[in-house]
């Protein structure tokens, strides 16, 4: 006996599929996550889902928008990790421990990485039977919006930088320390940046970056030196012409994530390590020494 399919409208499609598509605009909106990149964070949640992790979706949107954040940042280690068979991890830690202790059960990349052809499998089924249908519309939009605050952002950035001398004519930076100005120590413009393990990221793609926003605003590039050479730089210091140049990037926040070429990247101020001084000597006595 033969059975017709039967027909689900979008209208109802998406009904079934409320939860996901208020966790997607959640990330979409309100946490400013990439678009493109939010929906391959769901397919996989909901992947992990399908493979015994208990109601993932609703879990995660009962937490603080803070750990929803995290958890999405360790979904894009572990997405990584699954699609990219030269990931460079420690077998000997999870690297994702937010993400270990709310599934409540033992998971790690090494897990991942060695179950990568059926999770590759897996998160592509839900991503092309499930996001694309129920997220397509959320995405459309926020891809809109985006759009929208970025070139509003880049006008606002440009005019701000025009009245400080920053950005067009780069050199009133430097003229100003040439002409009396106290020079602001490296360490005060100095920024300590973060790459994602296996997406490495090269130093002319940041310096490109920057200068893309702010002109030639590097003064000096120290990428981690690694052996051998193919192994991944993890982190580097980028000293800057003006400190000016770290507030706009921080923005009020103590660690700014940017997407460079697909690539994610922190940066944070930074913390200097002093040595430790000795401790002043006694104060010297005035009167003599008792006979």
């Amino acid at each position: 006996m033969a059975f017709s399919s039967i027909y689900i409208s979008e209208e109802e499609f998406n009904l079934f599929h409320s939860i996901d598509r208020k966790l997607y605009t959640l990330l979409v909106s309100d946490l400013w996550c990439d678009p493109l990149e939010s929906m391959q964070i769901v397919a996989f949640w909901l992947w992990l889902e399908r493979a015994g992790f208990y109601n993932v979706v609703k879990r995660i949107l009962s937490l603080p928008h803070v750990l929803i954040n995290e958890l999405a940042d360790e979904a894009v280690t572990c997405l990584n990790c699954i699609n990219n068979p030269q990931f460079l991890f420690s077998p000997e830690t999870s690297e994702i421990p937010l993400t270990n202790s709310f599934m409540k059960k033992e998971i790690s990349l090494s897990f991942f990485h060695e179950n990568r052809l059926i999770a590759i499998r897996g998160v592509a089924k839900v991503a092309r039977e499930v996001c694309v249908r129920a997220l397509t519309d959320i995405m459309e939009q926020a891809i809109r919006l985006n759009t929208a605050k970025n070139m509003a952002e880049s006008q606002m950035m440009v005019h701000g930088f025009a009245q400080m001398g920053i950005g067009a004519d780069t050199a009133v930076v430097g003229q100003g320390r040439n002409h009396g100005t106290t020079e602001v120590p490296a360490d005060d413009r100095t920024m300590f940046v973060t790459f994602s393990k296996g997406y490495p990221v090269a130093e002319w793609e940041v310096r490109d970056f920057f200068s893309r926003i702010f002109g030639d605003c590097i003064e000096s590039f120290y990428m981690q030196e690694v052996k051998p050479p193919e192994d991944q730089a993890l982190f580097a210091r980028i000293v800057f012409c003006s400190p000016t140049i770290i507030e706009l990037i921080l923005d009020g926040v103590v660690k700014a994530k940017f997407t460079i070429n697909g690539k994610h990247v922190w940066m944070r101020k930074f913390v200097p390590k002093h040595p430790r001084t000795s401790p002043p000597p006694s104060p010297t006595q005035d009167t003599p020494a008792a006979v």
